[in-house]
């Protein structure tokens, strides 16, 4: 009896967490979908009320977040492939037990976790090395994770036997072939763990964008869609509204597209990642508790 009561709660209480988790986005998306005065008004809480497009014309005229769609997608694409491989190159050298210094440079790794140079040095560092408004300075700003190489060389040193490495050697194998031809093969699912959580935290950086590039034709996505975001406020009149509201005669009318435009946005936005993110969650649960759990 004390168990099915335990079961009863467990689930009652999962799906709060549930609904908690799944009606913000769900509102997200039948606000992109309905009337902005319903949306002001606040009915607009189980079902679409009105349905009207309106949002979704207004965000497709604008250019410069298409230019931005495709900058986050290939600073994310190319970030992906950089941010795994020197991932697993660190976390293959560090999970070799006789790795000389190993203890040291694993200490080195875990302080950078907790202490940074500051956002000024960080800045002129970038600018020093000829990184400052370029492509690269997205792509490369935290291009590893430390939590990540972390979990990564826990995953190398439990999953794939010792074993493997002394056959690989005697057979005459450098590291680089066996890093190459056995632990990549062997590694596809913290690879695919490591390129879903890479590849949301790219998409979703907004802050590098916004600080080191000047350029606004090299602005990604989200630092665009943080201006569009600023910049819908119904007590100021600006560029941005106006431009979507170009067949509209009055404030008003722009007004109301900016209310509904902002949920389009985010639906545009958001859309691709929290795919590939329900695509992928049958990883995490192997990939993470392999990477996570010693012995």
């Amino acid at each position: 009896m004390s168990n099915r009561i335990f079961h009863v709660f467990n689930m009652l209480f999962w799906i709060l967490i549930m609904f908690a988790v799944l009606y913000p986005l769900f509102l997200v998306c039948i606000a992109s979908v309905s009337d902005p005065d319903a949306i002001v008004r606040g009915e607009v809480i189980w079902h679409p009320v009105d349905f009207s497009l309106m949002g979704y014309y207004a965000v497709l005229k604008y250019k410069e977040l298409w230019s931005s769609y495709g900058n986050s997608v290939f600073y994310t694409g190319v970030s992906i492939c950089i941010s795994i491989v020197v991932t697993l190159a660190a976390a293959y050298a560090l999970s070799r037990k006789k790795f000389p210094g190993s203890r040291i440079i694993n200490l080195y790794f875990v302080i950078t976790m907790f202490f940074s140079g500051g956002l000024i040095p960080t800045f002129l560092v970038m600018r020093s090395i000829g990184l400052y408004n370029t492509r690269w300075v997205i792509i490369l700003m935290s291009c590893v994770s430390v939590w990540n190489l972390m979990v990564a060389r826990t995953y190398i040193q439990n999953s794939i036997p010792e074993e493997l490495y002394e056959a690989a050697m005697l057979d005459g194998a450098t590291h680089f072939q066996y890093f190459i031809r056995v632990i990549l093969p062997l590694s596809k699912t913290i690879i695919a763990v490591l390129a879903v959580y890479y590849g949301v935290a790219k998409w979703n950086d907004y802050f590098t964008g916004l600080v080191y590039l000047r350029d606004r034709a090299l602005l990604p996505l989200q630092t665009v869609l943080r201006e569009i975001l600023a910049t819908l406020q119904v007590d100021k009149t600006s560029d941005y509204m106006m431009s979507m509201a170009d067949s509209a005669v009055s404030l008003q009318e722009a007004v109301r597209i900016a209310n509904v435009s902002k949920y389009c946005i985010i639906v545009v936005a958001t859309g691709p990642v929290v795919v590939l993110y329900a695509l992928m969650q049958k990883y995490f649960e192997k990939g993470v508790m392999i990477g996570s759990l010693k012995g």
